[in-house]
């Protein structure tokens, strides 16, 4: 890779989106926010040719690309994971697609992120995001998640509080306990017992930390079985 680990100025980014308007937005923001966008491609054969001839530290992709927008992006996330492992890549869909989630988190849960293209929108969380993913970690939406956690069947999540509700959110996002504490407006040590509780509840490892937390939650969840 060419940037340098933690700084936006010198990432390296490849996007895949055959929405020219999207797209465009796209690639307006990324240059605005010190990324450096390599190239863009409008489907999954391009987008998989540009990330060979780039090497970028970052994918964009949509899941559906041409030509049958249905699964040709998310496959060609997965062939890039399988065939570039160090190469980041952040997922954005139009619906929660929880089969595409739990087959892009399957195997690894560092450097990857599963956004509705809605978040985009929030600016600051989304190139927040991107550099959470560049930078080794992980961003999941909020919607993506409940999704997971309800194809289990039944709600795994009912003996929750909705306090818990909110810090197993964020910190299925990748959020640290610091982070979390700022977003809800509680101490660090409120943030460590919710934690404790959630995983207790859900037959978890307490002791789980940092991106362990997210891997331990998606194995909860299916789309990550334990060996």
């Amino acid at each position: 890779m060419t940037g340098e680990p933690g700084t936006a100025a010198r990432l390296r980014v490849v996007i895949g989106e055959d929405s020219v308007l999207l797209l465009a937005g796209l690639v307006k923001l990324l240059d605005g926010a010190g990324f450096e966008v390599a190239a863009t491609a409008g489907d999954a054969a391009a987008l998989l040719a540009a990330v060979e001839a780039q090497r970028p530290d970052l994918v964009i992709a949509d899941v559906r690309m041409p030509p049958t927008h249905t699964d040709e992006g998310i496959r060609a996330a997965l062939a890039i994971r399988a065939q570039w492992p160090d190469i980041a890549i952040l997922v954005l869909s139009q619906y929660v697609e929880e089969r595409y989630a739990a087959d892009l988190l399957s195997a690894n849960t560092s450097s990857v992120g599963y956004l509705l293209k809605d978040r985009v929108a929030d600016v600051a969380d989304f190139l927040d995001a991107l550099r959470r993913v560049a930078a080794g970690g992980t961003a999941l939406d909020p919607e993506v998640v409940a999704q997971l956690l309800l194809r289990r069947g039944g709600d795994p999540l009912r003996t929750l509080t909705q306090r818990e509700r909110d810090v197993l959110a964020l910190m299925a996002e990748g959020r640290s306990n610091t982070e979390i504490a700022a977003a809800l407006v509680i101490t660090d040590s409120a943030v460590s017992k919710h934690i404790n509780s959630i995983f207790a509840k859900l037959g978890l490892y307490p002791g789980d930390t940092g991106h362990r937390r997210v891997l331990a939650v998606l194995r909860y969840l299916g789309a990550a079985p334990a060996p």
